[in-house]
């Protein structure tokens, strides 16, 4: 009862921190110079200049009825967290704003330096478990109409928004910087859930993989799993073998690689995050146990 209660007051003090630091992105450099990021925001910032109304509470206003029509088409699955969310963010906008300097006119500044602050807080959001609404409930709904990929309606919406703010503001350089901040922004998300890829996972086939799984166990001091493979042409059984190596342990492991076995066939790709034995411990946060959908409560 009482683990259940501090993984709640932790979810909401990080998206408390992540909606924060969302809002002094659009504040201090997206909103300023007309770049979008976007979602729900975009559009915002667009009727900001049109119509004059503010930020942070037409984005509620948006949002309420998305939250009503996804409640009747998806279930009660956007809760506590993903309400919250979508408020204190509403909230941190349209009350900052006066208390914010300007920071720079300068719109590449402004779309990169924004984009990374909307990044790194939208990831902090998602972390923990949240959302802030917008194109994220809208793709949800749309997905139940059309049976569309979410990832492909979120970039539709995201595209059409940009080619909105081209349009309203008649400045396609806006529109071009906007792309920018998308793009930066997905990739911190991207950083901030999944981390810095700290390690590398190889494939090895070799013909001597009795000896390469001894070598990698006593002088590599790294175990090994045995996957079964069969070769295409040959129609032979082969054996496949996984092991995941911090980054200072690479240049070992090819070497001891290339002394057994210098024809062996070896596969290396990048890995972000690793749990178990000889790496971090797997903690009830990072094991992702959430609701039925991601980033959705």
């Amino acid at each position: 009862m009482m683990k259940g209660f501090w993984r709640i007051a932790i979810d909401i003090v990080g998206i408390t921190a992540g909606a924060f630091i969302t809002a002094l992105g659009l504040d201090l450099f997206l909103i300023p110079a007309k770049i979008t990021a976007g979602g729900l925001s975009g559009l915002s910032t667009v009727l900001h200049y049109i119509v004059g109304v503010p930020v942070g509470l037409t984005m509620l206003a948006l949002n309420i009825p998305l939250f009503l029509i996804a409640i009747y088409r998806l279930g009660a699955r956007f809760g506590f967290r993903s309400l919250y969310g979508t408020l204190i963010l509403s909230l941190f906008i349209d009350l900052m704003v006066p208390f914010l300097p300007v920071v720079t006119t300068d719109p590449l500044l402004s779309c990169l330096y924004g984009g990374v602050l909307v990044g790194l807080g939208l990831g902090l959001v998602f972390k923990s478990r949240g959302t802030t609404g917008g194109t994220d409930l809208a793709a949800a709904i749309l997905r139940t109409y059309t049976g569309a990929n979410v990832g492909q309606l979120l970039f539709l919406m995201d595209g059409a928004v940009v080619l909105l703010t081209g349009l309203a503001f008649r400045s396609w350089e806006l529109a071009l910087y906007s792309m920018i901040t998308i793009f930066v922004s997905a990739w911190l998300i991207d950083l901030v859930q999944e981390g810095i890829s700290y390690a590398k996972a190889f494939f090895i086939i070799s013909n001597k993989s009795v000896e390469m799984t001894e070598a990698l166990l006593y002088d590599l001091e790294r175990g090994t799993t045995i996957l079964r493979g069969k070769g295409g042409y040959s129609g032979e059984d082969k054996d496949v073998l996984l092991v995941v190596v911090n980054r200072a342990e690479v240049t070992k492991l090819k070497d001891l690689i290339h002394n057994i076995d210098k024809y062996a066939f070896v596969i290396q790709t990048k890995v972000h995050e690793v749990f178990g034995e000889g790496f971090k411990p797997l903690s009830l946060q990072e094991s992702g146990i959430r609701s039925k959908k991601k980033n959705t409560l």
